[in-house]
């Protein structure tokens, strides 16, 4: 019997080229593969808003996998297929733990199939500031009065953003804990870090897993170019790194194909199909 391969490749720094968008050959080419029996999705941190932006383009059957594993998502109508939530105690303890978060991160907060990034108005760290100006404007942006009230609703994910001597005292801190998943890493594009915070049980790897299992595939082949990366690497029987990856990654991989700019997932599944 032929083998069930699932193919996932994440989207910033490898599916996607630096200009931010999806080449014409990478979406023509996936879409034409999956129409022949291409399984295949993409997992980001992003969420499905910001990613559909990108890959709006692309026809896939698949469920997609956003925030790092603690939303799947239809990626042809943007709809929540599944979305992890923090517990209150959790909540609780957050905001113990990081009472800076006003001045330097926000928090995902879901209302039904709507996502809302909440933020204070007061003195921003550059970077955080930053990342406002650019939403200004946008819907999908909330304000808060206070670091509680950031947390109303049904929040699932905090983001915070700065330099790097800023934010690894709150991840020192919040490390510390088995209770959620964290991740402190540079961002791709900017001079500066991203520490992420989401339900216990999520990433990118734990969430491929149960995609594979729910759909029976047999086999699990993956591509990436950073940090996030490397938990999904680790599971996977093919990991291939693009050449634009970080060393980390390199050095877990199976095989390290051309660079984002060159469309190489595209053109590997196209060689290997």
């Amino acid at each position: 019997m032929e083998e069930r391969i699932l193919y996932v490749s994440d989207l910033d720094g490898t599916l996607m080229r630096n200009d931010g968008k999806l080449s014409e050959y990478t979406v023509d080419t996936i879409n034409e593969l999956v129409k022949h029996g291409l399984s295949f999705t993409y997992a980001t941190a992003r969420s499905i808003a910001s990613a559909r932006t990108i890959t709006g383009g692309l026809k896939l059957e698949l469920p997609v996998i956003t925030r790092n594993g603690s939303v799947l998502a239809d990626n042809t109508t943007g709809k929540h297929i599944h979305k992890a939530i923090f517990p209150d105690t959790t909540v609780d303890l957050l905001e113990e733990l990081l009472p800076e978060l006003p001045q330097c991160g926000f928090v995902s907060v879901f209302d039904e199939d709507k996502m809302y990034r909440v933020y204070v108005s007061c003195d921003h760290t550059p970077e955080l500031q930053g990342y406002l100006d650019y939403y200004e404007g946008d819907p999908s942006m909330r304000q808060a009065d206070d670091l509680h009230e950031m947390f109303s609703g049904m929040p699932g994910y905090v983001t915070i953003i700065g330099q790097k001597d800023k934010i690894s005292p709150l991840y020192d801190r919040v490390k510390a804990y088995d209770l959620w998943e964290c991740l402190f890493q540079k961002d791709t594009y900017r001079d500066e870090y991203w520490l992420e915070i989401c339900p216990k049980g999520c990433t990118k790897a734990k969430t491929i897993l149960k995609i594979k299992e729910q759909y029976g595939f047999d086999k699990l082949v993956v591509f990436g170019d950073s940090l996030n990366d490397i938990s999904m690497f680790e599971i996977a029987d093919e990991a291939y790194a693009v050449s634009n990856a970080l060393d980390e990654l390199k050095n877990i991989a199976t095989d390290i194909i051309r660079s984002n700019e060159e469309d190489s997932v595209a053109s590997f599944l196209k060689r290997r199909l």
